[in-house]
């Protein structure tokens, strides 16, 4: 999955921003145009963050410079896929953990586009859940910093003003709703008009109704032995569907952008959003004075087997034919380092990656946390995806779903074509 910070998403992830154009920050060098030793190149998608990590680094390496990007999730991905082909993009640059979109670990490591950082001492420091997606045939290319999950995102005070509290199960999801809506306070705010949004809640209701029921569907998958198009990925699609018929969401959700929709839930024009952890920094940046609670996405109606999407975020990588090479790795270690990680974590809203950073994390991420630790969580679907077009067919069709332009079957059956055609 792929968002802004997923991070995303949305794949994850991933983990996403609502801004349609890259913009030259720090100064408005434009990233890969500088050779100085003492001048670093950067394009990501933190924006918000990386100011904070960038202004730390400079400080700890006295005489040095970065010079930024920062811009939204598509637009990102699409311009450092024409860099890298063409020799312009910068010393580092963003890139997701595991496969699934184009600007991967896989992807990228396996076009030859990154470099090798498996002799750095963090890259020994991964777990287990985490190994595998920041390397590409057993060698490490990624410092993924953060840990994030997707639930349900409630505005404290707007629930207290309704009365209403978080729902348990799936039935009590729909009462919700359905009284929310009768308020004239939707329950959760959607913004699919941004293609990443649309997997969130998709994400949020399989983690449950696939693997609470089977833990070993993505191996299967990997093995022939299962599809999209058979099996409760159909049950997940028709829950979403029916959220959208309770009222779950404000009117119009396909012309609701990412931004807009923080708006709403952190004005209290809606109770909440569902989306990953790191929307709520910037709830808080919005409304300083409200408080938010993150809770599981109830998607059944036996809580015993809930399970939710936690997964790494999007984490930095360095340029094969980076100008400087050294202070790119620098950059990168200091990233991956206790500080870096905790400025990262801490601005984002995220959990830290590695063990021991001295960073607990939001207060409001304890059910994640709980989750995890209990190994109730699974990766963001698409980042153990064989290939890019899963996803994408997925995103798009989901909003022609919404606009009433296609059906849950016939997406699903053409990401068992795009899953099948392999890497």
């Amino acid at each position: 999955m792929n968002t802004r910070r997923f991070p995303v998403l949305l794949a994850v992830t991933a983990a996403a921003t609502a801004v349609t154009t890259l913009a030259a920050c720090s100064g408005g060098t434009n990233a890969g145009s500088d050779s100085d030793s003492k001048t670093l190149t950067v394009a990501s998608v933190d924006q918000g963050s990386l100011e904070d990590v960038v202004k730390a680094f400079e400080a700890a390496n006295p005489g040095v410079k970065v010079n930024f990007t920062t811009g939204g999730a598509d637009q990102y991905t699409q311009q450092i896929r024409t860099q890298l082909p063409a020799g312009t993009a910068p010393d580092v640059f963003t890139v997701w953990p595991g496969n699934g979109n184009a600007a991967t670990t896989y992807v990228l490591a396996k076009a030859g586009y990154l470099l090798d950082l498996s002799s750095q001492p963090w890259a020994s420091k991964y777990p287990a859940t985490l190994k595998n997606l920041a390397q590409y045939e057993g060698k490490t290319y990624t410092g993924i910093f953060g840990q994030n999950g997707i639930g349900a995102i409630y505005n404290d005070q707007a629930m207290q003003k309704a009365g209403l509290n978080a729902p348990g199960t799936w039935t009590e999801l729909l009462a919700f709703c359905k009284a929310a809506a009768a308020k004239g306070t939707p329950a959760f705010a959607l913004g699919i008009q941004d293609l990443w949004v649309t997997q969130i809640v998709l994400f949020a209701l399989v983690a449950t109704v696939v693997y609470g029921e089977d833990k070993d569907f993505d191996t299967k998958m990997q093995a022939g032995q299962a599809t999209f198009a058979a099996s409760p990925w159909t049950t997940a699609m028709a829950k979403y569907q029916e959220m959208n018929t309770a009222g779950c969401f404000q009117k119009n959700p396909l012309g609701t952008s990412y931004e807009a929709s923080q708006d709403l839930a952190a004005s209290g024009k809606t109770l909440g959003i569902i989306q990953g952890n790191w929307v709520v920094a910037l709830l808080k940046g919005k409304n300083a004075a409200g408080t938010f609670s993150l809770k599981a996405l109830p998607a059944t109606d036996d809580p015993a087997k809930f399970v939710m999407p936690a997964a790494a975020g999007a984490g930095y990588a360095v340029n094969a034919k980076a100008k400087n090479k050294e202070l790119a790795i620098k950059f990168v270690d200091y990233v991956m380092s206790p500080e870096g990680m905790t400025v990262f974590n801490k601005k984002q809203g995220s959990l830290p990656a590695l063990p021991d950073t001295g960073y607990a994390g939001d207060p409001a991420f304890a059910e994640v946390q709980k989750y995890i630790s209990e190994n109730r969580s699974v990766p963001f679907m698409d980042q153990l995806w064989p290939n890019p077009k899963v996803q994408q067919t997925m995103l798009t069709g989901l909003q022609e779903i919404f606009s009433g332009q296609s059906t849950p079957d016939k997406v699903l059956t053409a990401m068992d074509t795009d899953y099948k055609a392999g890497s």
